[in-house]
């Protein structure tokens, strides 16, 4: 299934994605089903994740309604919010396609060599949902795309192995990883080592840099999330087309080595890497751009870009 969150005057709720439409899981059980407490499982995306198999099944005897019984759907015309509108961590690869690393001049090392670079964005304020703006921040000079998949995490857990990885995971989104390439933090400095990594990283951390979404696809409708397509169109105009297939790091890798680092937990995010097609600099988003980061199986993350 395709879950989403949408924006109630209650707060965010959960929904389900069908055919261009959003179902209110949690009223739509309520409607068929009033004597049980298996709705709170529904009232938003963590309390799904953390509800494990009954929050699916509630989830699916509500869709089964909605087919079943349509004078018992509720269906949603608010707007959508982020799949995960308030996850606890948001980690991003760097570096994870050998096409984005030789793009940018340096020498793609095998999976056997090296180890996936993992980082970090300040979720309250760089995710963004689908049609919400990417704002390009006054002192921004080269702000870039970056198509990736990103695994939403389905169960806590730490030092997880590959084997065992699809078991903690509930699906997966699109995430835009968007970056400032030259980013002007001063108008003079004495450099340091370790500045030019800093200002990499900190050019990741502006408002509005993580659009994710439009949805959650469950694990169950992909079996495979290391063989699919993944593209980015910037005003109609594809700038990146690969698959994830290519990644150096597959998924299962990826989980395994983060949850060395962390404990995971329901909806935490990772962010995969992104391929080539990003860094040129006679392609930066400018104000009134439209950028579209495409999945197969997931959906199109559209976000307008704005100057701020």
């Amino acid at each position: 299934m395709k879950l989403v969150s949408f924006r109630s005057s209650d707060g965010p709720k959960l929904g389900a994605s069908i055919d261009d439409k959003v179902l209110d899981l949690q009223a739509t059980y309520q409607a068929a089903v009033t004597d049980d407490a298996l709705p709170a499982l529904l009232s938003g995306m963590i309390a799904f994740l953390e509800g494990g198999q009954r929050a699916f099944d509630a989830a699916t005897h509500a869709i089964n309604v909605a087919a079943e019984n349509p004078e018992k759907a509720v269906w949603s015309t608010d707007p959508l919010l982020s799949p995960i509108p308030n996850p606890k961590k948001l980690l991003l690869l760097a570096g994870n396609y050998a096409s984005h690393i030789e793009e940018g001049g340096e020498v793609a090392l095998s999976r056997s060599e090296t180890t996936p670079r993992v980082f970090m964005k300040p979720p309250t304020t760089t995710i963004v949902a689908t049609e919400e703006p990417i704002i390009i921040p006054p002192n921004g000079v080269f702000t870039d795309w970056e198509a990736e998949i990103g695994i939403v995490m389905g169960k806590r857990g730490k030092f997880i192995s590959a084997d065992e990885a699809y078991d903690y995971v509930a699906g997966y989104t699109a995430v835009n990883d968007v970056s400032e390439r030259e980013l002007k933090v001063k108008d003079s400095r004495v450099d340091r080592d370790g500045d030019e990594w800093f200002d990499w990283l900190n050019g990741k951390w502006f408002d509005t840099f993580a659009p994710v979404g439009p949805c959650l696809t469950t694990k169950d409708e992909i079996p495979d999330p290391n063989s699919l397509r993944i593209a980015c169109r910037v005003n109609g105009e594809t700038k990146q087309d690969a698959n994830t297939g290519h990644m150096i790091f597959n998924c299962a890798q990826i989980v395994e080595f983060t949850s060395t680092l962390v404990t995971l937990e329901p909806g935490d995010i990772i962010s995969t890497g992104t391929p080539a097609g990003v860094g040129h600099p006679d392609q930066k988003l400018v104000d009134g751009d439209v950028v579209e980061v495409e999945i197969e199986k997931i959906g199109v993350l559209r976000n307008p870009v704005v100057q701020g």
